[in-house]
């Protein structure tokens, strides 16, 4: 295949791009990423000179580029996963979120669209535009319960009101236009390379810092956590095997509150790397503010993808701890770059609007 990846770049996008490169030796990736703040090319930097590999920086709201990227490469999929998608950087500055979920996943409908519409009858039915989204468009559950392909949108954040905008368009194009996609929701990501601003490398970088690690209210918003490896195979099981104008949700079967994770992120610490004084970092644990509006509790269903397409996944939430923790230990020059350079670990999301 030839798959055309938006933000391959990010977080999940280079996961992604690494995915392809290192495990679908048949296949080329053509990486789109506009190289925002949280957009680096050290995260593909171990398949940058493959020759399955090209990368080109350009905005998904540039109509005339994606279009050109598409005739010139002939993508069999296009994988969009470029977004802003910081819940506190949307409550700061919701406009960014609705240029670039709303306005730029249009622009790549209309740009699919196009090109799909002329491509031979063979290819035609072969093509998927794959739209990656997130849970949190389903609001917050309560106590019981998870979020299934059948649960109402509910979106409580800019953020979240931004990526519905875009499933909703997405779902659009195929019953209005027959744009044969596929559409996933995923649960909280994890892993290697995800940037600072986001809960678990924060809490690991902080924590070797010897500064507070700050905990949201009382700790006790519940999450869904995925390894981000896991979450990619979903990815490719899902757009060659997902059924057309279908929605698959992905989750890690791994529901933990937020105070929970970052005390076994705190004891992986303690064991991997001691404090030079020998106390435990949990120590370190501060409550601060919460955010406005936080979701209390987010779970998936997983059934759906489960039953039809056979995907589970393969890291347990310790594993996968263990994993991103050491990981990052091991690779300090990598944040300590972010650091230098494009975030500094401070609060977001407190700013009031109006």
């Amino acid at each position: 295949m030839k798959i055309l990846v938006t933000g391959g770049a990010g977080f999940i996008g280079s996961a992604l791009v690494r995915h392809i490169v290192a495990e679908r030796p048949a296949d080329e990736v053509l990486n789109l990423d506009k190289l925002t703040y949280a957009g680096t090319l050290t995260s593909v930097k171990s398949v940058a000179d493959s020759p399955r590999y090209r990368f080109v920086q350009g905005d998904i709201c540039d109509r005339t580029l994606v279009g050109r990227l598409m005739a010139d490469f002939a993508p069999d999929v296009v994988v969009h996963l470029a977004a802003e998608s910081h819940v506190d950087r949307s409550i700061e500055g919701p406009g960014a979120f609705v240029e670039t979920n709303v306005v730029g996943t249009y622009t790549m409908l209309d740009a699919a669209l196009s090109y799909w519409r002329d491509l031979p009858a063979e290819r035609k039915g072969r093509f998927r535009f794959h739209h990656v989204s997130t849970d949190e468009v389903f609001g917050s559950l309560g106590p019981e319960g998870y979020f299934t392909e059948e649960t109402p949108y509910a979106p409580r954040s800019p953020y979240s009101a931004s990526k519905a905008a875009s499933d909703h368009l997405v779902m659009a194009w195929h019953h209005t236009y027959g744009l044969p996609i596929v559409l996933t929701n995923c649960s909280n990501n994890y892993g290697p390379y995800q940037f600072p601003e986001k809960l678990m490398p924060l809490m690991i970088i902080k924590g070797l810092a010897g500064e507070t690690l700050p905990v949201y209210g009382k700790g006790d918003n519940i999450r869904d956590w995925l390894f981000v490896d896991d979450h990619v195979r979903a990815i490719c099981t899902v757009f060659e095997r997902g059924r057309t104008g279908e929605t698959y949700n992905v989750g890690g079967n791994a529901e933990r509150t937020n105070l929970t994770v970052v005390h076994t992120i705190c004891e992986t610490l303690d064991r991997l790397r001691p404090r030079a004084d020998g106390r435990p970092y949990a120590d370190q644990i501060g409550f601060v503010t919460d955010r406005p509006g936080h979701d209390h509790r987010y779970a998936i269903d997983p059934r759906k993808i489960r039953d039809e397409l056979g995907w589970s996944p393969r890291e347990s939430f310790e594993t996968g701890i263990a994993a991103t923790v050491a990981w990052y230990l091991d690779n300090e020059t990598w944040w300590r770059d972010i650091q230098a350079g494009r975030y500094d670990g401070g609060r977001l999301g407190l700013a009031r609007r109006g």
